[in-house]
């Protein structure tokens, strides 16, 4: 039976079979009302198409909490991972004479605490440097991209690394507020037997001791041990990564596959580490020796260890350590960004400033 002429039209959008006129003002209603001004989608906004459901707007409140989930996960998981590592670097640093390298240090804790005690103080450290990873991370996006915009396009390409060095830096300030209760708490209970079992009964026990502004005793020498290795953690991958899809990948970053992408994450996150081991070895030697001893100070710390002490002191150790832990790091953290629809980290040149792009879109 044959459909009327007007039921036929009804089932079809009015303005695919009306007049041009029509068309043209139906179409100028779908543009205005799309527009800002009538609270619509800013210009130049695109709707994912139904291929990409849900990605996320790069520099979008949606990206920064990727970054810093993907932070969380970064840190939080490599540092509990190496606690054993760890806690034969700190007892080497502050006992010299007992933990005297790092097989008799291994041999030391477990003649003395058996396989268990290789993973004393792993709650703080689980949960301190997921702290610091989700500021880390997360406020370094932030803090690189404000910098970027803030110098424009030109000098942010110019002078990237400085954009590198100062968003980093701005970000450990943050993250070590984070993680310096859980550090001090960490350090007393792997180099103190018998101060406590973990966080439970170690937190309380050393605020009793140390009062709550102890637990900020450190920060001054954890600032100085992290904000120079997150310096080069961050402006050595970045350029170590660019670098390499420069001169040892002949493909293009955006046509290279994940896993080769996720390869070169780890790559560089490792050799930027061996730097970063380097550079706040010092430190690291301080915090430990601080966090160990009752009212000690940082003159007690350079008299007692020397200046050689302090810069090779648990040295080699700390190398295999922070390379492995910071190419891990990289891994995850670009493998979550991966898995959330975002691009690796590194690797292009910063981009311009979304004003800045719209204007020359508009030219």
């Amino acid at each position: 039976m044959a459909t009327p002429e007007s039921s036929r039209h009804s089932l079809i959008p009015s303005f695919l079979y009306s007049s041009s006129s029509k068309k043209s003002l139906v179409l100028e209603k779908m543009v205005a009302s799309s527009s800002p001004a009538n609270g619509g989608a800013p210009k130049g906004f695109l709707v994912p198409s139904p291929s990409e459901p849900g990605k996320i707007e790069m520099y979008s409140p949606a990206f920064y909490t990727a970054c810093t989930a993907g932070g969380i996960l970064s840190c939080g998981l490599t540092h509990t991972a190496v606690t054993p590592l760890d806690l034969v670097k700190c007892n080497m640093q502050i006992d010299p004479t007992k933990y005297k390298s790092i097989s008799s240090g291994f041999g030391v804790l477990l003649k003395e605490q058996g396989l268990k005690g290789f993973f004393r103080g792993w709650v703080p450290t689980l949960l301190g440097y997921s702290a610091q990873g989700a500021c880390k991370f997360g406020f370094y996006e932030f803090f690189k991209k404000y910098y970027s915009d803030i110098a424009g396009p030109e000098y942010a390409a110019k002078y990237k690394t400085l954009i590198y060095l100062a968003g980093s830096a701005s970000a450990e300030v943050i993250a070590d507020v984070a993680l310096c209760p859980m550090e001090a708490v960490k350090v007393r209970v792997q180099t103190q037997p018998g101060f406590a079992r973990g966080l439970a009964d170690g937190f309380p026990k050393f605020i009793k001791s140390e009062g709550a502004l102890g637990l900020y005793k450190g920060i001054v020498p954890l600032w100085g041990r992290q904000i120079p290795y997150t310096m080069m953690k961050f402006a050595s991958f970045e350029t170590i990564v660019e670098m390499l899809y420069k001169h040892a990948i002949p493909t293009p970053k955006d046509q290279c596959s994940k896993t080769l992408q996720l390869g070169v994450s780890f790559a560089g996150g490792y050799v930027a580490g061996v730097f970063c081991a380097v550079v706040s070895h010092p430190a690291d030697n301080l915090v430990s020796f601080l966090n160990n001893a009752k009212g000690a100070t940082v003159g007690d710390a350079v008299k007692k260890l020397g200046l050689w002490g302090l810069f090779t002191r648990g040295l080699p150790l700390r190398i295999v350590m922070i390379g492995t832990l910071t190419g891990a790091q990289w891994g995850i953290y670009d493998a979550f960004k991966v898995f959330v629809g975002l691009p690796t980290t590194g690797g292009v040149a910063p981009a311009a400033p979304a004003s800045t792009t719209r204007e020359l879109a508009e030219a």
